[in-house]
């Protein structure tokens, strides 16, 4: 079986793997809307993969805001349902933890949906620290 590894889903074959795990997240979006984050200008996608197979993606972008400075944003982090508790989630936070560090980033944040205590006892176990609220409204 070959290594584990994180590399970045540039491809249309890495995100044709990619599409079916995050929506395993945004169950409620469609395929299309999903593959639009691509197009975003700094949105970056990584997956883990464990023998050739795509196991888990992150999604992260870098910002700056008043509360936080320069911090590495996780859009979506996400394992695929059958390899969870696995490692693969913690190997993911710590690859955004180095890949933050590398572009000066003080930080790095997520929000996590209400009611999902699973991920954040997992968030909490890898060192992650709650610090508010996201609010937000439809328009």
């Amino acid at each position: 079986m070959d290594a584990t590894r994180i590399e970045e889903v540039t491809t249309d074959e890495g995100w044709d793997c990619a599409v079916p795990i995050l929506r395993e997240l945004w169950s409620d979006v469609d395929e299309p809307f999903v593959r639009s984050w691509r197009e975003e200008d700094d949105y970056r996608l990584f997956g883990r993969y464990e023998g050739g197979e795509l196991v888990g993606v992150v999604g992260v972008s870098t910002q700056r805001v008043l509360h936080h400075a320069r911090h590495a944003w996780i859009h979506d982090i996400v394992v695929t349902g059958s390899r969870r508790g696995e490692g693969h989630g913690a190997a993911l936070l710590s690859f955004v933890e180095s890949w933050a560090r590398e572009r000066d980033c003080e930080y790095v944040a997520l929000a996590n949906r209400l009611g999902n205590e699973g991920a954040l006892d997992f968030y909490e176990a890898e060192g992650l620290e709650p610090w508010g609220y996201v609010v937000e409204t439809e328009l």
